[in-house]
């Protein structure tokens, strides 16, 4: 009854949002490329909005598990007042709050919010990728709300993409009918079509073609590392920003093709269907019903030969990618340390841990995650877990892009503890917001660094979108600050501005490179700790 009570409470939040929203604006409209939409003009604001506006066909009946399609055009005004639907997905993360309209394979739709008036040309431009996994994720989600950012002067694009099966599932069938004669990947396909819509397409909302950001956080942020090393979509940005991760070993990096299509292979032969014609007959139901049945099976990106030539460091050594300024860093405290140690925080749990992880280097893991106290091995444990999760990867694009381009790169380590729950009756989530206390929910340990996710609202400036958290003044400063630092980055590939600390960007050759920390008080330091990154990279041979 308490999480029913917690979702109603959701909906009318999102419900009195949304028809503040509608009060305060009248209709505009704008002519895109298919036909005329209709939005809202924010009279309290100045913020144009139009949600739900297509960018690809439906990639419904034959058109599933195919790369986007180009719409039709349209008679007449389309309405783009609402989100449009999620990609279908299961609640893998209870705490994503979505404003969509539903749950449905037709889903390629993006949102734009934008500060224009009529004599306004060329202002710069933000598409933000949501995360959640390749699994779950909306554009519509509070936190990546763009009404902030567009008052900074920016027209800013959140757009869907497809999400797990719908999304990237591969087969020798589907490669064989494919032009390109490889499959999976059409979630990033997705990407890139919303790309190639927005470079046709923004100067109507006042934005510049030329001067497109793309930016993402945890898989968002993976993607964003694709779309930057892909030949299908690096002519199209002009800078990119990651928030924790990047398709790199071991963070969700590509598999060949031939692996990717022998797991697809080996869905379909445990479902008991024999073709792709058959399995794309099956409703959304069924499929969706099989998907969840199978555990949910996840099924990663691919080394198609057509939107990934090879992988992320081959093509960034070979200097293939986008040659654009770089913006990217990580939490400080991504996942808790208890998902390396399984167990309690003692020394021999710990030892015996890194021994199983490193049975050949344990000691070097030792030195560079040092365990003299239990303190000490809660913090090692969590730096260990979190450059294993995801930080390393994102270490890697970072040294990367520094190395082999002539382009600016900026690194920050995100550091601000949140505030309390409002609610005691909740827990943090994974994702990044607040999921019911269960009964037997284990005691919360006490946080020792910003965990996965934390950084969207503030980045953002969605504060006041989250209301799970007991938000102080440290907190909007914090939001204001880092918000600044995009923004400034987005306008001119440079975070640096008036009333800022002063961040430099990484020299090739540095081997202690400077990185923002962003918290209460920010401050530029030199990197403490890559000698473990370095170490890693040694590991994972990258």
């Amino acid at each position: 009854m308490k999480k029913i009570h917690i979702l109603l409470f959701s909906i009318i939040l999102s419900l009195n949002f949304m028809l503040a929203q509608d009060t305060n604006s009248f209709s505009v409209q704008v002519q895109v490329e298919n036909g005329i939409i209709e939005g809202n003009y924010d009279t309290h604001t100045g913020i144009q909005r139009f949600f739900g506006i297509p960018f690809a066909k439906p990639p419904v009946g034959e058109l599933r598990w195919k790369a986007p399609q180009p719409l039709d055009n349209w008679e007449g005004v389309k309405e783009t007042k609402k989100f449009g639907p999620r990609p279908m997905q299961t609640m893998v993360f209870g705490d994503m709050h979505s404003r969509s309209n539903g749950v449905s394979e037709d889903c390629l739709y993006l949102n734009v919010w934008t500060p224009a008036k009529m004599d306004t040309k060329d202002l710069p431009v933000l598409v933000y990728f949501y995360g959640g996994g390749n699994v779950a994720g909306d554009g519509s989600e509070p936190r990546y709300d763009g009404e902030s950012m567009a008052k900074e002067g920016i027209v800013v694009v959140t757009t869907n993409y497809r999400l797990n099966i719908f999304g990237f599932l591969a087969h020798p069938e589907l490669s064989a009918e494919a032009p390109y004669k490889a499959s999976g990947n059409y979630g990033l396909l997705d990407q890139n079509a919303a790309l190639k819509w927005v470079n046709k397409n923004i100067a109507a909302f006042g934005g510049n073609p030329n001067k497109i950001t793309i930016a993402g956080e945890s898989a968002g942020s993976i993607g964003t590392s694709q779309q930057m090393a892909s030949p299908l979509s690096k002519n199209l940005i002009a800078g990119a920003i990651g928030e924790s991760g990047a398709a790199i070993k071991p963070t969700m990096s590509p598999v060949s093709l031939e692996e990717a299509e022998k797991i697809g292979s080996d869905f379909l032969k445990n479902t008991g269907y024999t073709s792709i014609t058959e399995f794309r007959k099956l409703s959304s139901r069924e499929l969706y019903e099989i998907y969840i049945e199978l555990n949910k099976m996840r099924f990663p990106t691919v080394l198609d030969g057509y939107f990934l030539t090879k992988t992320l460091p081959e093509i960034f050594k070979n200097k293939e990618q986008a040659m654009v300024p770089l913006l990217l860093g990580w939490n400080s405290a991504e996942i808790p340390g208890m998902a390396f140690t399984q167990g309690p925080y003692t020394k021999e749990n710990y030892v015996n841990k890194v021994k199983e992880a490193y049975p050949k280097k344990y000691e070097k893991v030792l030195e560079l995650y040092p365990h003299s106290s239990e303190k000490e091995i809660e913090l090692s444990a969590t730096a260990l877990a979190s450059d294993r999760f995801i930080s390393y990867s994102t270490w890697k694009w970072f040294d990367l892009h520094r190395k082999n381009s002539v382009q600016p790169v900026y690194r920050y380590l995100y550091s601000k503890l949140r505030p309390p729950l409002v609610d005691n009756t909740l827990v943090s989530g994974l994702a990044g917001g607040t999921v019911a206390k269960e009964s037997n929910s284990p005691t919360v340990p006490k946080a020792v660094g910003a965990p996965h996710a934390c950084e969207i609202e503030y980045c953002m400036g969605n504060l006041h979108l989250v209301d799970d958290y007991a938000w102080t003044a440290d907190d909007y400063k914090v939001s204001k600050e880092m918000m600044t630092y995009f923004a400034n980055f987005i306008k001119t590939g440079n975070p640096n501005g008036e009333g800022l600390p002063k961040w430099n960007p990484a020299k090739p050759n540095d081997t202690t490179p400077p990185v923002m920390v962003l918290d209460t008080e920010s401050k530029l330091m030199k990197a403490p700790n890559d000698e473990r990154y370095e170490f890693l990279d040694k590991s994972f041979k990258n």
